[in-house]
């Protein structure tokens, strides 16, 4: 279905086109002053100045056109010739019940759907996640949700960082913790345990005290280096731990993930391309395009438009070893040569630009892959009341596990105090709570353009008023309440007619919808959706306390606004569902 800024584009742009002009002058938007029209079209004035001809009289003469369209009740011309649009009461009823009746409530369809991978969350194998890991989780995680709602094929990769230091680091400390371990002799050649030597509690220890002492130590920095390298040339005893690193880590982020209903396609990492990056260079090599410098293979990206260095990139370093660079490349490969996408979105911090735009020129001069069809979703950081990086009391930088703990808990204090599960059993309670908790995580990180830092105040996040999540949980388990008591009472829903002020002002927020999704598709920023949520919940707020509903009395109207309520509830979880959000029956 179209939403009616569409409807009207079409009536606005046939008009034009009748009297000679470009369809595109036809564009049609929500009005900017909303209290004298729902709708505007400020296309005559580029017309006019176009054509020579005088705009507020063109407008005039449009408008005239425009009378008699049935979308419409009236056209008037304001200041230099702007058309503001008043849409008839049935028209609005009518949108509203292929809303209502519409699979996807409104939500439209992409007119260019692609296949698209989608590189977010990217944890660091036996690191634990911390906060800041909370943005590229949710963030790409809505972007995965919303742009399959819309018809994209879209696959999620976690990308574990699996393949660096961090790795040769654990090996040297499991080595001097365990020496005796089969893993580190060369002379052993029977089975490999099967069972891992550490937990994750025991890499949450080594890994910070191990590359601690390298920065102190520089013999124990070489050692893990080293340790690297013999990974990376394939040692069967490092990689078997490897294997092992990379499996006690991902049972413990799949939890984290849990709790914020985050899921992956794919849970490969660095390590999953290790056997491309060896034809790769080769290939480069052969090439021309992988040059020898101070002992390291490289390709220049830099170009003559340049307005700042821009450093080749490092395919293998003077050491024999392979980064980022390398990593990040191959694994383009693999992608191109297993999912063959139209495009690949990273959801990384935006501090990971320069590095991102290193990698997509080399793929491009390669002809890999087309660098314009290679896009970093950047984001800011999630700060303290100091407007720095958010740390906890202590100074040190707070775990995810540890904000779930904190939001599950700030989630129960409210309920409590709100006095919103009266009658609810402990085991519903717990899981409301859980609810309610990552609704005010998402939310609190979506509600932002992603590109701007945001201050963590979890209080406010869980509030059940203001905007954020629990406010749109509450609007979703009203709507279910009143709906339920309408059965209860025999009133059900019927035909729709819009006949007073709120209802008009909910049918239109209602149709924002597809614009919302197409906004927040099109520039990778889940907020707009997120707007469009809150908006039509404080629509419905005010509907709901202007005009009684169930204890309406004529029939007919009170079968009408269950119908847009019941709209309404359809288009919020929906909405809600995208953004990673489930509201409970009741609270």
């Amino acid at each position: 279905m179209k939403d009616l800024a569409a409807q009207l584009a079409e009536a606005c742009s046939a008009v034009f086109v009748g009297r000679g002009f470009d369809a595109k002058w036809g564009a049609v938007k929500k009005s900017d002053r909303p209290e004298l029209a729902d709708f505007q079209c400020n296309g005559c004035m580029g017309a006019a100045k176009q054509a020579g001809e005088n705009a507020r009289e063109l407008a005039a003469s449009l408008a005239e056109d425009l009378a008699g369209n049935e979308l419409i009740a009236r056209v008037d011309v304001a200041g230099p010739g702007f058309l503001n649009i008043v849409v008839r009461d049935d028209a609005l009823a009518n949108q509203l019940e292929c809303i209502r009746q519409d699979p996807k409530h409104g939500g439209g369809q992409a007119a260019d759907p692609e296949t698209v991978i989608i590189d977010f969350g990217g944890p660091n194998v036996a690191k634990p996640m911390h906060v800041g890991h909370i943005r590229s989780a949710v963030i790409g995680d809505t972007l995965v949700r919303l742009m399959r709602f819309l018809g994209d094929r879209v696959i999620g990769d976690v990308h574990l960082g699996d393949w660096g230091l961090q790795m040769g680091l654990l090996i040297v400390a499991v080595m001097e913790e365990q020496p005796s371990l089969p893993y580190f002799d060369a002379a052993y050649d029977g089975p490999l345990p099967e069972q891992p030597p550490v937990n994750m509690d025991d890499l949450s220890r080594l890994y910070p005290a191990a590359s601690q002492r390298a920065k102190d130590d520089d013999a124990y920095a070489q050692r893990a280096r080293g340790a690297v390298a013999r990974m990376q040339a394939g040692d069967v005893g490092y990689r078997a731990l490897l294997k092992h690193f990379i499996d006690v880590s991902v049972a413990a982020l799949k939890t984290d993930y849990a709790f914020l209903d985050v899921s992956f396609d794919f849970w490969k990492g660095e390590s999953d391309v290790d056997h491309l990056i060896q034809p790769l260079v080769s290939d480069l090599q052969a090439r021309g395009l992988a040059r020898l410098d101070d002992g390291a293979w490289i390709i220049d990206v830099a170009r003559d438009s340049d307005k700042k260095d821009m450093p080749p990139v490092i395919l293998v370093n003077s050491r024999g070893a392979t980064g980022y660079h390398a990593t990040d490349i191959a694994t383009i490969v693999e992608r191109q040569e297993t999912l063959a996408p139209d495009r690949i979105l990273y959801v990384v911090d935006q501090r990971q630009a320069f590095h991102f735009e290193q990698v997509f020129r080399a793929c491009d001069k390669a002809a890999i892959f087309p660098e314009a069809q290679l896009e970093h979703i950047g984001f800011g950081t999630v700060n303290g009341t100091d407007g720095k990086p958010f740390k906890t009391r202590e100074g040190g930088t707070l775990r995810l596990s540890d904000l779930n703990a904190l939001a599950l808990a700030e989630a129960e204090k409210k309920i409590g105090e709100a006095n919103l599960s009266g009658d609810i059993g402990p085991d519903e309670r717990a899981d409301i709570a859980a609810l309610v908790a990552r609704a005010s995580l998402r939310f609190a990180d979506l509600k932002n353009q992603r590109t701007t830092n945001y201050m963590f105040e979890l209080e406010k996040f869980s509030s059940f008023e203001g905007k954020t999540g629990p406010y749109l949980l509450y609007a979703v388990v009203r709507l279910k309440a009143l709906l339920k008591r309408a059965a209860a009472a025999g009133a059900v829903a019927g035909s729709v007619k819009i006949v007073e002020p709120s209802e008009r002002k909910l049918v239109l927020a209602l149709d924002g919808f597809s614009l919302a999704l197409s906004l927040a598709r099109e520039k990778r920023m889940p907020h707009y959706l997120c707007e469009h949520i809150y908006t039509v919940a404080q629509s419905f707020s005010a509907f709901y306390g202007a005009l009684p509903i169930v204890r309406e009395s004529d029939t007919d109207i009170r079968a009408a606004r269950l119908a847009l309520c019941e709209a309404v509830l359809l288009q919020l979880e929906t909405g809600l569902e995208l953004l990673g959000i489930t509201a409970p029956d009741r609270m």
